[in-house]
């Protein structure tokens, strides 16, 4: 499994950190563990599914 920070998240859906963080909050990105700071790191494979479900239901 390999794991994105918040940051990355953001730049591979083109989208700001901040959105990221909403998605996390409404539980439509989980994260699969932490990073040394505290900050939430996401499943790749999961991060990559959500773009496609989120670009067949109008984007993100």
């Amino acid at each position: 499994m390999s794991l994105m920070s918040t940051e990355q998240v953001a730049e591979f859906l083109g989208v700001k950190v901040e959105r990221v963080k909403r998605l996390a909050q409404e539980s439509l990105l989980i994260s699969k563990s932490v990073d040394e700071n505290g900050e939430p790191l996401f499943d790749a494979d999961e991060v990559a599914k959500y773009k496609e479900l989120a670009a067949r239901f109008g984007g993100l």
